[in-house]
């Protein structure tokens, strides 16, 4: 049987006790009002949940992927939003520069969003380069000392607080993946700005927004790994945040089943409770299945990781099971609820809309599946 250590339960149990005492009573009301929970997140860095696989020699915790997934399910069972947050901060915007950053780049960058100090973000996608993560358009000009940055790109989570963004620039943008460069940017530096800030269908308390640069200057030092080497750092990277949003779409799922069994113990039709009916019975079994199955495929991914182990496969295996099930968790949810699922006054509506984005962002389902065939066939 393969089960979390004492020690991981205990960090699993912290952020329980935080996220349902703290962060869920206001998730209905940010949702509703689209605020940022600045609050909360300086709170989850004053836990160590912001740095949590950083060494301690950079201001984190020093824990592993799997300490990682089982707190940031209990947050996103909460609150969906402050989940992709914690989640940013950890796997895409700490992780890269501690796996291929210089001790100087960790110490100036990795330790401010290990403590939270500094918000991160990833700045990856372009308006013609999403799934097709190799065809940056966003130009890189050698220059002295550096190099100048000329492009935007969209659907950043964290995009409109973070002051400290991994970014990928094209040398070459006809050569597509062989031309692409990781750097550390600053949102202080002149030509960087924030573009326009989404307004969304769910996670509406996380912000979304475009980066735009403009001739914006990053010195030679910022580069992660080395020139060219861009595409291997986003790749890497992603598998990661991959795991992440899996354990977003756990706590999402979880959340919608226990709602969905609070509600039918509690309604009555035809004299007697919804979990009495057959059918509702049926409903409650295939929540409940595919969610053990998706923790447990989080579970081994992390692992994996955790043992130093390739895991692209088994990353994209959680990401698009537990993605997929978290959707249909909500609209269960939402089902058995009846029409008082469909109103903005039950959580379950909210959980819906939160559910939909987990099949898109770090890699459509598509996406993952293709990852997953290629792994499989080869």
């Amino acid at each position: 049987m393969f089960a979390l250590s004492e020690d991981i339960q205990q960090i699993r149990d912290l952020a329980r006790d935080f996220a349902r005492a703290e962060i869920l009573p206001g998730a209905g009301d940010r949702d509703k009002s689209h605020a940022f929970p600045a609050e909360l997140v300086a709170q989850l860095a004053e836990m160590g949940f912001l740095g949590m696989f950083v060494p301690e020699e950079y201001g984190g915790a020093g824990l592993n992927m799997l300490a990682y997934v089982a707190a940031l399910e209990e947050v996103s069972y909460a609150d969906a939003s402050v989940g992709v947050i914690m989640s940013v901060q950890n796997s895409l915007a700490g992780w890269p520069i501690l796996k291929f950053g210089t001790h100087e780049q960790k110490l100036k960058y990795l330790t401010p969003l290990a403590t939270g100090e500094r918000l991160g973000c990833y700045a990856l996608t372009e308006p013609e380069a999403g799934s097709d993560a190799g065809g940056q358009k966003t130009k890189a000009t050698p220059v002295e000392g550096g190099y100048r940055l000329n492009g935007s790109k969209v659907f950043i989570t964290n995009g409109p607080q973070a002051e400290i963004t991994v970014t990928y620039g094209n040398l070459d943008p006809a050569s597509h993946y062989k031309g692409v460069c990781a750097f550390i940017t600053e949102s202080s530096y002149p030509g960087y700005s924030v573009g326009k800030i989404e307004d969304k269908h769910g996670i509406t308390s996380s912000g979304t927004s475009e980066l735009v640069f403009e001739d914006m200057f990053v010195p030679a030092e910022n580069m992660l790994l080395g020139e060219r080497d861009g595409f291997k750092v986003a790749m890497a990277t992603l598998d990661g945040g991959r795991i992440g949003i899996a354990a977003q779409a756990l706590g999402i799922a979880q959340r919608s089943l226990d709602l969905a069994v609070a509600y039918a113990n509690e309604r009555k039709t035809f004299g007697k409770p919804l979990s009495k009916h057959q059918a509702i019975q049926f409903k409650i079994a295939d929540m409940a299945t595919r969610i053990e199955a998706s923790r447990l495929l989080v579970w081994k991914a992390a692992a994996t990781k955790d043992a130093g182990q390739r895991a692209s496969e088994l990353c994209s295996m959680a990401k698009v099971f537990a993605s997929e099930t978290a959707n249909f968790c909500a609209y269960e949810a939402m089902q058995i609820h009846g029409g008082y699922g469909y109103s903005r006054e039950y959580e379950v509506e909210r959980l819906t809309r939160d559910a939909r984005i987990t099949t898109i962002y770090e890699g459509t389902s598509e996406i993952q599946r293709l990852v997953i065939a290629k792994g499989v066939l080869s």
